[in-house]
């Protein structure tokens, strides 16, 4: 299962074709899911007691979503349960996986942030050494991160967690300054704009939750460094303006009002006209999901992910909860730009959406963990 994570965080950018991905997604990772459920039902029982407005929003947004597939326009429904499946796997997996010791996921994703933070210096010397690129052009990731702006949220949503989750040991202390360094360096020289913003955001408010020294050096170093990429950046970041996205959003509400309740149902293919130009989807998840499962769905899915920082803050004093929480800060940001699915298969997409949701149902061990060391420190 450790591979499976791995490999989930990992081959999105290393994988020669998108369909190894895939195939590794299921030897790895759905199939153990699967085989170590059952044997790991006290958990998935704990989890279900300790977070269970949290577990019902789950439930009632894949139960609405199979529902919706009764007036779906898609033309073979049966993808669209078949990847709900995927996502059940999937939010299965952690706590299976962590087995009610969250230090294990993180050790796991630290591990993981080194290797995207490696892909980021490949990509940088692919696009910009070998293929000639000039600076100024939008640096593209390796595999699934050639897009900019996807390569931009995963990487920057990896810088996140990074800032977060800081080794112990001094030498590897090192290793993750640069690796935080490659991480962010990718971020400002994709000019994701969207990614950039949650980045900055999110680190500066760090302190809010951590309230450590680390958390106010980390704050301060984004905010100069901010300022020197603006600064270096400032009339390509201003020359696209912005990029029709409020012409983009009044579209969406619109066609929200078309089917308020139902929406389009699960899967559906829909254009956004804004301006005179078609676009492919919403760019923002909160309208996307309205389009397509209508104020019901996100109704469902608003729990879903608000249960996500309610159970994260409750365990703020713990290193995991605090990563969660900036972790949900840089995805709720994100998501504002230019997510675009939720149901689709596994992709870039998935690291602002569903992992957030996997990740937080480790909390109530962590939480767990802290009540407990509370009540040693009050006993002694």
């Amino acid at each position: 299962m450790t591979i499976g994570l791995l490999w989930y965080l990992l081959a999105i950018a290393f994988a020669p074709t998108n369909k190894i991905y895939q195939q590794g997604l299921t030897v790895f990772l759905w199939l153990p899911a699967m085989i170590f459920a059952w044997p790991a039902r006290a958990r998935l029982g704990e989890l279900w007691r300790e977070q269970r407005m949290f577990c019902l929003g789950l439930l009632g947004l894949v139960l609405w979503s199979l529902l919706s597939l009764l007036w779906t326009h898609d033309d073979d429904p049966s993808r669209g349960a078949k990847r709900l499946l995927y996502i059940v796997v999937f939010l299965l997996f952690f706590p299976v996986f962590a087995n009610a010791r969250p230090e294990r996921v993180i050790r796991v994703m630290q591990w993981g942030g080194l290797g995207l933070a490696l892909s980021a210096l490949l990509a940088v010397i692919k696009f910009y050494w070998i293929e000639g690129n000039h600076w100024s052009v939008r640096l593209e990731g390796l595999g699934q991160l050639e897009h900019p702006i996807l390569g931009g949220y995963v990487i920057g949503l990896a810088a996140v967690w990074m800032s977060h989750w800081v080794p112990q040991t001094r030498r590897l202390q090192m290793v993750w300054a640069v690796a935080l360094a490659l991480l962010a360096g990718f971020v400002m020289l994709s000019q994701s704009r969207g990614a950039a913003l949650a980045l900055l955001v999110t680190l500066v408010a760090m302190p809010v939750w951590c309230r450590d020294r680390r958390s106010r050096y980390i704050a301060v170093a984004a905010m100069l460094l901010a300022i020197l990429a603006f600064w270096l950046l400032e009339s390509l970041v201003l020359a696209r303006g912005t990029s029709f996205r409020p012409q983009i959003l009044m579209s969406s509400l619109n066609m929200i009002s078309a089917h308020p309740v139902r929406g389009l149902g699960l899967g559906s293919a829909y254009t956004v006209l804004a301006e005179g130009i078609y676009f492919d989807h919403a760019h923002n998840l909160f309208t996307h999901i309205a389009i397509e499962l209508g104020l019901t769905g996100l109704l469902l899915w608003c729990v879903i992910w608000f249960s996500v920082l309610r159970e994260a803050w409750r365990a703020r004093e713990t290193l995991y909860g605090q990563g969660i929480i900036g972790i949900w800060m840089f995805s709720f940001l994100a998501m504002q730009f230019d997510a675009a699915s939720i149901s689709g298969s596994p992709r870039a997409e998935w690291f602002i959406s569903w992992l957030p949701v996997g990740l937080a149902s480790v909390l109530v061990w962590a939480r767990a963990k802290s009540d407990a060391c509370d009540k040693i420190s009050r006993s002694s």
